[in-house]
């Protein structure tokens, strides 16, 4: 019989990232589609970073940055009382890192595809910026926004790198699937790791199936998209 709790820690951290980056990435989306500032691209750089830095790399400067031995890690505990290694909350923050340009990436690509008449007809119609984005921009890039959710739901269910160098492996506390089926394999219980396995390679074949379909649908019914 295998332990349920990596799941259940696995869902809910992929959640709590998600919930997390839509909030931080619809807004960075915004201003990276349409931002004329001459670096830009620094930023860009940045965002996606984790897509070629191996997951080991920013894991290690993560547990070095939160290391309450280090003057970041000492200021969050000192002032704030929050620890950010072998914690769930630092399994959030290193998630939320990590699995930033799944997010932003989409949703920019989306604002980039939008006619500029749509927000010039609103400017001119007397909308203002932030009205623009949330009455007439988004309404039209839900196809982006669906994939960006997708997309980060999916790939923090598969971290591995990232958890294991800041979270380890701690039960009920950071051990998630990815880390679960480690540890099985150490442990040589092949059986419980398969288990493991088959559930995360069903979960993101249905992920990919349903993103698949519902962009489909989009395509049919949205011209803009």
């Amino acid at each position: 019989m295998i332990d349920l709790q990596p799941i259940y820690l696995t869902l809910q951290l992929a959640f709590c990232t998600t919930l997390i980056l839509l909030c931080i990435g619809l807004p960075l989306a915004y201003w990276l589609a349409f931002s004329k500032w001459k670096l830009k691209a620094i930023p860009e750089a940045v965002v996606s970073l984790p897509l070629v830095l191996p997951p080991s790399v920013l894991g290690f400067y993560l547990l070095l940055a939160f290391s309450p031995e280090n003057t970041f890690g000492k200021f969050l505990d000192q002032y704030f009382d929050l620890r950010l290694v072998f914690t769930f909350s630092g399994l959030v923050v290193a998630s939320v890192l990590y699995s930033l340009p799944f997010m932003v990436h989409p949703i920019q690509n989306g604002f980039k595809l939008l006619s500029p008449s749509l927000m010039e007809a609103s400017f001119l119609l007397g909308k203002s910026k932030t009205e623009t984005l949330f009455k007439v921009l988004i309404p039209n890039i839900k196809k982006s926004i669906l994939t960006g959710i997708v997309l980060t739901f999916a790939h923090t269910i598969g971290e591995f790198g990232v958890v294991l160098m800041v979270g380890g492996s701690i039960p009920s506390e950071t051990k998630v699937v990815s880390i679960a089926i480690y540890d099985e394999v150490q442990a040589m219980n092949y059986h419980n790791a398969n288990v493991y396995a088959g559930i995360l390679f069903a979960f993101a074949f249905v992920v990919l199936l349903c993103v698949y379909t519902i962009n489909h649908r989009f395509s049919k019914t949205s011209p803009l998209q």
